[in-house]
């Protein structure tokens, strides 16, 4: 009871449950039976490998076996694999695979608030803080990330952009129990690098601005080791993922997704489409043409009040000539915002042909993740700017209601209802196989020159010679069966695609694996003698993956030595 009421004293519960309350309003269908569609519809088959490979020890996950038309392909070895552990997480308190993935968006526009609150909150105080953080949960785009396009990697990328920027800054304005936020702003990093590559890429700039700018207001140049420390723990918990995905990069087909509609040059948007639709859509992104089937908009009050906000930073600092942080910060996120939304229209050209690296963004509309993001920072600043005490409670209501109002139907899936679907619906028959086959190219190895165009039917086979194969089984990496081969040699076949470094033993030895010319879809051949044979097949970790593994697990030991060594010394500057 004392607990309880300790919890709801908390200058914090009530700002935060209303945050809760407008997340769930926003995820409403989310909390009703059945699923949506979606464009990237796997996320039941992504979350259901992660847990095949759990329940088959191998962690961290790279290799799945069902996807790849069941040939298997190295999806977590490339695709970050943070929102399906989280979902992992909600597996293990007995959700469904669909009850799953819907809570993992749902808790995903909860913690994107949440992270919101805690960064605006510094700078506006808490009435201006949810305004900021109902803004972000209710921004149009937040809705095509998980109605429109199911991206879940995303969603969680922006829950991850505030907590960010808020722990640097506490970090670089802290003088006491500073490991605290060398560790947060750690966790903060490696949660963003393993949720989405892309999102990292065009957020990087904005963080190290955020740490120019406050570094320099501060003069607090002594942070800058702080913040290396940070960032070595940070580059160290994550290397499991980055380090493979990096080195490892050119061993699939992933650079097709780099061609063809997936250049960057035909998805740029409309200034119209930017600020003047209110357009709602659950089609794709159409290739350099202006009729596509899913929105764009930033959000009209978004863009209007940005204005606004500017204007009244401006007359406030003519009348005041006071420089502060609620200025500083404010025009920050300003420009941030509408130079987001100038990457997203054509005439970023020059700048994405500069930046080679931004080619992998693949769509210029991504920038609004960031857009999305500077302007509902900003609408916390407006309530202040206008009015005082209990007026500006008002106004802070008043501006949510509107907003909820405007955007209340683009929070819905298409049809504006959850359709019903079951897990073993969803992992069976025609679904099954419109998954397995989904992305195929994304990671389909290079050994492969064309992808198989059917599921696999067998594990192993004899292509060349007389015997029997019995007794096949398989997990995630591995693959196991039985031959019994008669008369001459005879040739096998694991229908598995090949990849560094799967290694066949043949009665415990291990025996040479190769690819034959008119083996088109990259898999697995050996040969074997006459007789009876166990063979036993198993990815194994290259050396960059087992020092990537290595570095992790120093990293984590490191980060949990730092926390008790500094929590022990209570050190600050």
């Amino acid at each position: 009871m004392n607990l309880v009421r300790k919890l709801i004293s908390s200058p914090n519960f009530w700002p935060l449950i209303i945050i809760l309350a407008f997340a769930l309003l926003a995820g409403r269908t989310l909390l009703t039976p059945g699923y949506f569609i979606m464009h990237d519809d796997l996320q039941m088959m992504r979350q259901l490998e992660m847990e095949k490979c759990f329940l088959d020890r191998q962690i961290p996950c790279r290799w799945i076996p069902d996807m790849g038309y069941g040939f298997g392909f190295p999806l977590f070895n490339f695709y970050p694999p943070l929102p399906y552990l989280v979902g992992q997480g909600i597996r293990l308190l007995g959700f469904s695979f669909v009850a799953t993935v819907k809570a993992n968006f749902l808790l995903s526009f909860l913690v994107s608030g949440i992270t919101m609150y805690f960064l605006a909150k510094e700078f506006f105080g808490k009435a201006g803080a949810v305004v900021s953080s109902v803004f972000y949960i209710w921004a149009p785009y937040h809705a095509v990330d998980i109605y429109v396009r199911g991206a879940m990697n995303e969603a969680w990328a922006l829950a991850f952009f505030p907590l960010i920027l808020w722990t640097a800054y506490r970090l670089i304005k802290e003088k006491k129990k500073v490991w605290i936020w060398i560790i947060s702003l750690a966790l903060s990093w490696f949660a963003l690098l393993t949720s989405h590559n892309l999102m990292v890429l065009i957020f990087a700039p904005v963080f190290i601005l955020w740490l120019l700018l406050h570094l320099v207001r501060e003069k607090t140049y002594a942070k800058i080791p702080h913040l290396t420390v940070s960032g070595i723990l940070a580059l160290g918990l994550a290397s499991f993922f980055t380090l493979p995905a990096l080195v490892e990069n050119g061993l699939t087909h992933l650079s097709s997704a780099l061609q063809g509609y997936f250049d960057f040059t035909g998805h740029f948007v409309t200034m119209s489409q930017l600020l003047f639709s209110r357009f709602w859509g659950y089609g794709g992104s159409a290739w350099g043409i202006t009729n596509d089937g899913m929105s764009f908009q930033i959000g009209n009050i978004y863009w209007v009040l940005s204005l606004v906000v500017f204007v009244l930073l401006i007359f406030r600092y003519i009348k005041t000539k006071k420089v502060d942080n609620l200025l500083i910060v404010s025009i920050f996120f300003f420009v941030v915002g509408w130079l987001s939304a100038f990457m997203a229209h054509s005439r970023s050209t020059p700048i994405w042909l500069l930046f080679a690296p931004l080619k992998y963004v693949q769509f210029p509309w991504r920038f609004l993740t960031i857009v999305i993001f500077a302007f509902s920072f900003l609408m916390g600043a407006l309530p202040g700017l206008i009015l005082k005490g209990k007026k500006k409670i008002v106004l802070s209501g008043v501006m949510v209601i509107v907003l909820v109002f405007l955007n209340w139907n683009y929070f819905l899936p298409k049809g504006g209802e959850m359709g019903p679907l079951t897990d073993e619906e969803k992992f069976r028959g025609v679904a099954w196989e419109l998954q397995q086959n989904g992305g195929i190219y994304d990671y389909l190895p290079i050994y492969a020159k064309i992808a198989p165009n059917s599921p696999r039917e067998t594990l192993a086979e004899i292509v060349k010679g007389e015997g029997e194969i019995k007794n096949m089984e398989s997990g995630t990496n591995w693959a196991k069966f039985a031959t019994d081969i008669e008369g001459a040699d005879a040739t096998i076949r694991i229908n598995i695609f090949d990849f560094p470094d799967w290694k066949i033993f043949v009665d415990g030895k291990e025996v040479t694996k190769y690819i034959p010319e008119e083996e088109k879809s990259g898999r697995i051949w050996f040969g074997l003698s006459s007789g009876e044979h166990e063979v036993y097949a198993r990815l194994y970790n290259t050396p960059i993956r087992k020092i990537a593994n290595a570095i992790t697990l120093v990293s984590f030991i490191g980060t949990i030595g730092f926390f008790v060594m500094s929590k022990k010394r209570r050190f600050s500057d």
